[in-house]
């Protein structure tokens, strides 16, 4: 199912993934097959998890919850759900896992579970930006050795509790030495969480190995449905934090008078837990893990490199980098058109060529604010079922818009681009609905 990679030859999906055979309208009339370059925003679920979900669904039922049959299945899918998560990042003895909504979600239980405050970079996605309840903001340099040194140096200025840093950029896909990081927020006594929403999908992570004391990441970007996502820890201070939810679960004994909680994860997971969100997360942490992490490397550096070399060639374009010596890189890539809002160019790439990409700030203002694009950017996200065809029709489509060759107009209603007049019908709304949303 790997592709051979190459210069000379035809990068194709290295799995299956729901919507691939999607057609979709085109404004000038007829319909294309879908090429998505959105991965980084929701992954399409692979098929062995769609697969996985089809078959819980006849026993689908309470968990923790009953002793019949069906309760008792989905009771042994949740927890057994909860080892794979733990066998895919290599936790550690005293590291837990805790489901929950999503990586935002994650983030806001460990915020408030963080004894003390926590140093964090100005370049973070909002959800690792905004939770903190006592965040110390460094702003990054130029060069990721600037930048470490001076987290190192925020760090050694008084004590801090926790290093919460991101995986891989949500806006231009860079990694940071994780590894790295651990051992020097370690050395300075604080903890360190990574935010993996970005990283999960595409790199394999050994908590055991990095050192990484908290680890975050969602469902939907890692090819599972909305709805789910984890939070990986270090047991003591969930275990004494106040709960993150009060309710059933969450609970050992309770009365009039008191409440005696549970130790993490049941502490944190009150309410009736989403069994199929874990089902899906785990089945595709079991399908990432089979297809090996080195040949997804493989197929994504190959067409992060045809798309990016492609883009750069076409006049007018401008990627966008953070760090000149950023020592690896997911499958983002994010650029600007001389004389287009990022706004218009989606929607001339989805309207005339059936191209998905985003576009917007990417729930990073302040860092979209200091490289100059307060109106935004677009993004071109890769993944599992991207190939060098659809690449080849990115590249091809900026390259007619550039020379002004485009077949319809724009106009911008209400913050957003769309083609008028808009020929396309939308299943589930009208036209007017699929415009971009404000803080996006």
């Amino acid at each position: 199912m790997t592709a051979v990679l190459s210069a000379d030859t035809c990068t194709a999906p290295i799995a299956k993934v729901s919507g691939a055979d999607l057609q979709v309208p085109l404004v000038q009339g007829g319909e294309c097959s879908y090429a998505n370059f959105d991965y980084a925003a929701s992954a399409p679920a692979l098929a062995q998890v769609t697969d996985r979900i089809a078959e819980l669904l006849p026993t689908y039922a309470s968990v923790h919850r009953g002793a019949g049959y069906a309760s008792r299945i989905s009771t042994l899918t949740y927890e057994n759900a909860r080892e794979s998560v733990a066998r895919f990042v290599n936790c550690a003895d005293d590291q837990v896992v805790v489901f929950t909504r999503n990586t935002t979600d994650s983030l806001n239980l460990l915020a408030q579970s963080v004894p003390g405050s926590t140093v964090v970079l100005d370049v973070e996605h909002h959800a690792n930006l905004l939770p903190w309840n006592d965040a110390r903001i460094v702003t990054a340099a130029d060069t990721v050795e600037e930048t470490i040194e001076r987290l190192i140096a925020e760090l050694c200025t008084k004590p801090a509790a926790l290093l919460a840093i991101t995986g891989a950029s949500n806006v231009t896909g860079e990694i940071l030495p994780i590894a790295r990081l651990a051992d020097i927020a370690h050395r300075c006594g604080a903890r360190i969480l990574v935010d993996a929403a970005q990283l999960a999908p595409h790199r394999r992570i050994d908590l055991q190995d990095c050192g990484v004391d908290y680890l975050a990441f969602s469902g939907h970007k890692l090819y599972a449905p909305f709805g789910a996502g984890v939070l990986v820890g270090r047991r003591d201070w969930l275990d004494e934090a106040k709960p993150y939810l009060a309710g059933g679960g969450a609970v050992r004994e309770v009365t009039l008078e008191s409440t005696e909680w549970a130790c993490a994860p049941a502490r944190h997971e009150a309410g009736s837990p989403n069994v199929l969100g874990a089902a899906a997360i785990a089945a595709a942490c079991d399908a990432l893990t089979a297809l090996d992490f080195d040949a997804i490397s493989e197929h994504e550096k190959a067409l992060t490199a045809q798309l990016t070399d492609g883009l750069a060639a076409v006049a007018g374009v401008n990627l966008l980098r953070l760090w000149a010596d950023a020592p690896d890189a997911v499958g983002i890539v994010t650029f600007t058109v001389d004389g287009y809002e990022a706004g218009e160019v989606a929607a001339f790439l989805s309207a005339e060529h059936g191209i998905g990409v985003r576009d917007g700030r990417f729930c990073a203002h302040p860092l979209l604010s200091r490289l100059g694009l307060s109106g935004g950017a677009v993004r071109a996200s890769l993944g599992l079922g991207s190939s060098s065809d659809d690449v080849t029709r990115l590249i091809n489509a900026v390259s007619i818009l550039v020379s002004n060759q485009r077949d319809w107009n724009y106009e911008k209603t209400a913050g957003a681009w769309n083609p008028v007049p808009e020929t396309r019908t939308f299943l589930g709304g009208t036209a007017g609905d699929a415009g971009a949303a404000e803080c996006v």
